[in-house]
Formats: structure tokens, sequence, C-alpha cells
């Protein structure tokens, strides 16, 4: 997990990529499998059936056995273990057309300490899991390890667990992020975004729409049954917090302990998160990165301070939105939004500003025309592509980024409102050119087959939420917001720090709350504002 290259509303590391995005509002879907512990907005229009513990009963454990090829260069712990759970497409229609769900186990818990299970999500949207456990477990102290076995998924849709594709043309996540042109026009974005929709109608069809986040987190409730678990405990990062937040609202009496880490507010969705925060986490962090780059002026010529190496940032960007410039040695080329989405990506992790400095100051060599060798071997490496699982299509992770973010609530579908907050945006946010509030995809797609499920503050009081405060992924602002959502139910552990990753960061202060509730259970009595972190 520590990157994986991949990126979905850009997000990366120890768990994986992710993106900045998400939360859900409203009511839910009532989920087939609930029991007498559920929530009442599961067990509203919940269809008659056999009970949770006759469910489980009858549905088959997992066969544990070899794990699926991963993605070349892809470690792999030699210890992990893979199956495959047949789940509904729709839950609706539980006795209908059922889709595989693959799953992995790193068996870690000692006999006498063992608690349960730790599943765990890396984010995206629409990252594969399989693989979460092994990279995972390096980080967990032996308190931790004794007491769970970890269990990675690949949520519905994605990677192994019956991929989808819209057969894009273009199959990067990046690509589906509308930077609008040099002047500020939405006109190619408005194309783009609808024919990317109409692609996603004609080749996914109609049962992408069941490809959402209220089901992958019903597809959880089924893997704890197959477990023969009566509850799990859960860690998710970035897109996972959303996840997660939504299993506990549908499955209280089944969620044991839960970790969430660099957070969605829980209370907008999509739309909203995405351009209510995207500007600021970054506006938030890249001081961090152009405060390295002025330290090392002398070598890499790009100011001298964080005003002066955000204005040449910012002049940089416009120069290549203009006039993109082949990168030698590849068949791409730097342009302003690939720019934009490096940085973004690479702002992640306090480890990689500096070669991020390294980058910008090989960009700006590219766009003058004198390139050396070094320069030429930074900007390929980091443009470096990143392969796909074998058999898993090119576009998955774009297509069930799309199936996400369009499929859990409905975006406005006015383009002159567009227009209007795209160029407001624009001006309050330079560093992302505006791109947070244009026009998505989504703003063409069908409306999704059930509301946002409400995430309040009802249920046991057994969530730690992890936040850094200058996240640019998911903001402090978002934390805050799942921490509102969820009251008096979670305790808040805030972090002085940039970076979209908290746990085993440099804070000892949120490693110790952290690794403290997973062995304990016990929440810390009120939040936590930690200034440890160790600076790269």
């Amino acid at each position: 997990m520590r990157d994986s290259g991949k990126s979905g509303f850009p997000g990366g590391r120890r768990f994986a990529v992710a993106l900045v995005v998400s939360t859900l509002a409203g009511t839910g879907l009532a989920a087939c499998d609930g029991d007498d512990g559920d929530t009442a907005q599961t067990k509203a229009g919940k269809q008659t059936g056999p009970t949770a513990t006759q469910t489980a009963a009858d549905h088959a454990g997992i066969a544990w056995g070899k794990c699926p090829r991963p993605a070349k260069g892809t470690p792999r712990n030699a210890r992990l273990t893979c199956g495959t759970l047949k789940v509904p497409l729709n839950y609706r229609d539980p006795g209908g057309e059922q889709i595989d769900v693959a799953v992995s186990r790193l068996a870690t818990a000692t006999p006498g300490k063992r608690h349960g299970v730790l599943l765990l999500n890396p984010g995206g949207p629409a990252l594969g899991g399989l693989d979460t456990p092994g990279t995972m477990a390096p980080t967990l102290p032996k308190a931790v390890t004794d007491s769970y076995d970890l269990i990675g998924f690949d949520p519905r849709g994605v990677e192994h667990s019956t991929p989808q594709s819209c057969g894009l043309k273009d199959p990067g996540v990046s690509a589906l992020f509308p930077y609008p042109a040099a002047d500020g026009s939405i006109t190619k974005n408005v194309a783009l975004a609808e024919a990317n929709a109409k692609k996603c109608a004609d080749t996914a069809g109609e049962n992408l729409k069941y490809f959402n986040t209220a089901n992958t987190a019903r597809d959880m409730d089924r893997i704890r049954q197959a477990l023969g678990e009566e509850k799990i405990s859960y860690w998710g990062q970035s897109y996972g917090t959303y996840l997660g937040a939504v299993y506990r609202s549908l499955f209280q009496a089944r969620t044991d302990r839960m970790i969430l880490e660099g957070n969605v507010n829980a209370t907008k969705v999509w739309a909203d998160e995405v351009a209510d925060t995207w500007g600021k986490g970054m506006a938030d962090r890249f001081p961090d990165a152009a405060a390295v780059a002025a330290a090392q002026d002398s070598t890499l010529g790009l100011g001298n301070s964080v005003k002066q190496v955000t204005r040449t940032y910012l002049a940089l960007a416009d120069r290549l939105d203009r006039k993109p410039v082949p990168v030698p040695g590849t068949s791409l080329s730097l342009d302003g939004p690939l720019l934009r989405n490096i940085t973004y990506s690479m702002l992640l992790h306090n480890d990689t500003l500096a070669p991020l400095t390294q980058f910008w100051k090989a960009a700006s060599a590219l766009a003058d025309g004198h390139t050396t060798g070094a320069d030429k071997a930074v900007l390929q490496q980091v443009l470096a592509d990143t392969p796909a699982p074998p058999g898993v299509p090119a576009d998955n992770q774009a297509t069930m980024f799309l199936a996400l973010t369009c499929g859990d609530a409905e975006w406005p579908h006015d383009v002159g409102g567009y227009a209007t907050r795209t160029a407001a945006n624009r001006k309050a946010y330079p560093l992302t050119a505006g791109m947070p509030a244009n026009v998505w995809t989504c703003a063409f797609w069908k409306k999704p087959v059930e509301k946002p499920v409400a995430v309040t503050d009802k249920g046991p009081r057994n969530t730690l939420i992890l936040q850094n405060r200058r996240d640019n992924a998911t903001t402090w602002e978002g934390g805050l917001g799942l921490h509102r959502a969820l009251g008096d139910r979670s305790a808040f552990v805030g972090v002085d720090n940039g970076g979209h990753y908290v746990y085993d960061a440099g804070t000892a202060c949120a490693d110790k709350a952290t690794v403290g509730f997973l062995t304990t259970g016990h929440l810390p009595g009120k939040d936590i504002y930690c200034t440890d972190a160790t600076r790269k």
C-alpha cells in the first residue's frame, strides 16, 4: 500500500490510492440481511425472510486458496489466501442474479488473544483491496496482529469482483477530472462528460446502477456472515471512510471497532464534497511542498519563498494548458491537467514532497526546451504507467469511479450552473483551476437506484476518526463534518500534519490512540489534537 500509482480522487499510500470526495445523506434502502440489532432505516422496507443467524448458517463459508495474480511489480504476502463469495447483484431481489466478491485473509491472530477480524478498505473510490492485509500488517504492532485476522476484499465491480468496464477510450481515472480550457471555457468538458455517460450506459448497461456504496456495504455484511463472525471491526481510508460510515449506519449491531482515516464528510455526497473541498485542500497543502522548493532555490530555481514558488507553478500550469509538450522517451505530452494531477498525488505523502519539487523543476525545463538527462529521468519515472492486474479491464477503476460517484447520489444537471460555479471556483482556488466545480460525467448520469444512506449519531460509541490538518485529498473540514454527523458515537484525533495519511506517518500521539482503541475497544474520552508530527 505504499503507493499503487493509481488514483481515484487522487490518493495513495499504505492503503494504495484514494481521491478527494464523497458522502451521503438521506434515507437508505433496507438491507435484506438485517437482524434485530440493525438500524431502523435498514428495517424499513426489509423483506421478510430468514434471520441474520439463519442466513449466515445458510451461506457457505469462503473456500480459501491461492490469490489471483497481482499487477506486475505489486508485492504479495506469501501467507495471504483468497476466495470468492456470491452476493446478490440487487439486494431488492436477493434470489436473482448473483455476482462474485473476491475476499482475502491474512490469519495473524493468536489463539487465546484473538478478538475477531479487521476488515480493510483502501479507498479510491474503486481501489482493489486483496493485497491490503499484506501491506498493512507490517505497520501494525504485535498487540494488534495478535488480536485480529486481517481481511481484504475487492469491492463489487472492482478488479476480481465481477469487474465492470465502460470501454472508455482513455482508461485513466484522472482523464475524468474536468479541467477547463486555458481561457476557462467548459465546452469541451461538457461534450466529454456527456459522451462518457452515454458510453457507460451503452456498454456497461443497466446493471451498473447496482454497483454503489450502499450495496458494497451490504456485501461487507455478507462477508461477515461467511466468516462466521457476529461482528466485524473495520479500518477504512479516504473513500473507505464513507463506505465504513454507511456500513455502520446499516448494520450498527454488527459493527465492532471502526477506524476512519482521511475522512469524507458523510453529509455531502459527491458533487458538494468535490466542489467545496478539493480546491481548499490543495490551497492548504501546497505551501508544504512550496516551502521545500524554496529551501532548494539555488538548485531548483523555482523561487526563494512559498509565494514565489506558487507563482512559478501557476505560470507553468498556464503555459502547459496553452501548449502541451511531448515528454522524451514516452508517448505522453505534459499539459496543465497532467501537471496538476501529478502534483495532487505527490502531495498525499510527506516523503514525496522533495521528489515533487524535482518534478516541477524537470517540467519547467521541459516547457523551456532545455531538459537535462536528469530532468528526463525524473519525468519518465514520475510518469511511468502502472499496469492493471491480469484479466482486469484497463478502464475498470475509471468505470467504477463513475459508478460510485454518479450512482450514490444525484448530481445537478444544469450546464449553465456548472459554468457559473466553475468561474467562481477558478478565481477562488487557482491551484485547481476551477476543475472541482466543473461539469463531471455525473451531470449526465441516470438517476441513482436508491437514495443515499443517512449517516447519523445513532448506535454504539465505536468509531475513531483520524484526520490531518493539511490533507489535500480529504480535508480537515471533512473530518470534522463526519465527526459532527456521528456525534458522541465517535472520537476525533486531529493531527498538525500534511498529507493524506495519519497512522504510521510520524505522529506517535495518533498511533498510540489508534492502537489503544484497536486493542482495548475504549475510545478516548475527549477529542485529541496531536502536534508531534514528524516533518520530512
